[in-house]
């Protein structure tokens, strides 16, 4: 009888576990059917569509009209002089390095917790990105670890604004002033930030670069500018965006060595069209990070990105990032929010531990422990300006739902 009851039991236990994992399988499912949410959407609609039609329709595709207004209402925007157009942020980064001086066996401070495109930058020109580590609440260049990392090579600091927020500008430049080094900020991801003072990114007078991927405030496709303040450096751009060619245009005169840069009229003109409601989209980003905020305040252990600063600093939103718990399986939970529709990504990788960048610097993890440790349990989830508060409801509830499992299984 007793054994028979013991069989009886495990038979019940069985089945209750079967049931429960059926349910879980469903209740993925249901999540898999559900319309899913994506990680980044871009808002294009009549303004962009008949910006772009109008330049099919004219027959000047590149080189043309768009490009300079482009520029000029681009440069109102942030509060910068001047600014030229390239075909990416990369490109931007690349060019405004040069035009900072920086050439071989030079080096070039900056942070190892960015977008890969701010390091290899400097390696185009055959110079040395040196990392130092980052602010453990803004993830911006700490400015006390870059200044002593500066060594005799070191021929500019390039700052990152790290997912919008402003990086410590005023820092930076009296470093800068202190070893007469010059400043690049990369700006990708910062368009609409503003600091302390008043000033926004991109108008204090150093080379800063934007980029408008897909995913960006403002969305050329693929495409970069450079703001600044100087003509003559501003000339100097676009002949190299043009592969070298002389200032009047002559086909056969290349003056100098130059890059297939350029950014088409058919891009300028959706970046005009995005231009005229931008502010719209800045707003709706803030209003997406402000329900954000609240939906995951209570998620024990979660970190989430640090508010406009009590010094008037104010966030570009750009991705919505938070870190996760130690010891939390991310790629776990990355896993079980796709089963259930909705796509997040670890966001970012350490560039110093990196393939490439172990093998020809020789980095190790330790190097930078504060870099190491955000990298390791960031999360990017989704986050764009039509993302509604159910959307953000239930991101929040199922990242809740991930983590809870994420942690039974660590347990």
């Amino acid at each position: 009888m007793a054994e028979r009851a013991a069989t009886s039991r495990a038979g019940a236990d069985a089945g209750s576990r079967a049931s429960a994992d059926g349910v879980h399988r469903r209740a993925a499912d249901a999540g898999a059917r559900a319309e899913a949410i994506p990680l980044a959407a871009p808002v294009l609609g009549a303004a962009e569509e008949r910006a772009v039609l109008e330049v099919l329709r004219s027959g000047r595709l590149s080189l043309g009209p768009r490009v300079a207004e482009f520029e000029r209402e681009f440069a109102t925007r942030v509060g910068a002089p001047l600014a030229c157009a390239v075909s990416s942020g990369t490109a931007g980064l690349h060019l405004a390095l040069r035009a900072a001086g920086v050439g071989q066996g030079d080096e070039v401070v900056t942070s190892p917790f960015s977008f890969v495109a701010s390091a290899n930058a400097a390696i185009y020109e055959r110079a040395r990105p040196v990392f130092a580590d980052i602010d453990p609440l803004t993830l911006n260049l700490d400015p006390d670890a870059a200044a002593a990392v500066v060594g005799e090579r070191t021929k500019a600091l390039l700052p990152v604004h790290i997912f919008g927020y402003p990086a410590e500008m005023p820092a930076f430049e009296r470093v800068a002033a202190r070893h007469g080094l010059a400043i690049v900020e990369d700006a990708c991801e910062a368009l609409g930030a503003v600091h302390a003072d008043g000033v926004r990114v991109g108008g204090r007078g150093h080379l800063a670069v934007f980029g408008f991927y897909a995913n960006k405030q403002l969305t050329t496709g693929e495409g970069g500018m450079i703001t600044l303040d100087d003509a003559d450096t501003k000339a100097h751009l676009e002949s190299e965006r043009n592969q070298g060619r002389a200032p009047d245009m002559d086909w056969l005169d290349h003056d100098r060595l130059g890059f297939n840069y350029r950014l088409s009229d058919l891009a300028c003109a959706l970046g005009l069209a995005q231009l005229g409601h931008l502010e719209e989209m800045l707003a709706a980003r803030r209003g997406v990070a402000e329900r954000y905020r609240e939906a995951l305040s209570e998620i024990e252990g979660l970190e989430l990105p640090c508010p406009d600063g009590a010094g008037g600093q104010r966030r570009g939103w750009f991705v919505f990032v938070v870190q996760l718990p130690s010891g939390c399986d991310r790629d776990g939970v990355v896993r079980e929010l796709a089963a259930r529709g909705i796509q997040s990504k670890p966001y970012l990788p350490a560039i110093h531990l990196m393939s490439f960048y172990r093998e020809r610097f020789g980095h190790r993890e330790g190097e930078f422990p504060v870099c190491e440790d955000v990298a390791a349990r960031s999360l990017a989830l989704p986050f764009f300006p039509q993302m509604n508060e159910g959307q953000v409801a239930r991101v929040a509830q199922e990242l809740r739902a991930a983590l809870q499992g994420s942690s039974a299984g660590s347990a």
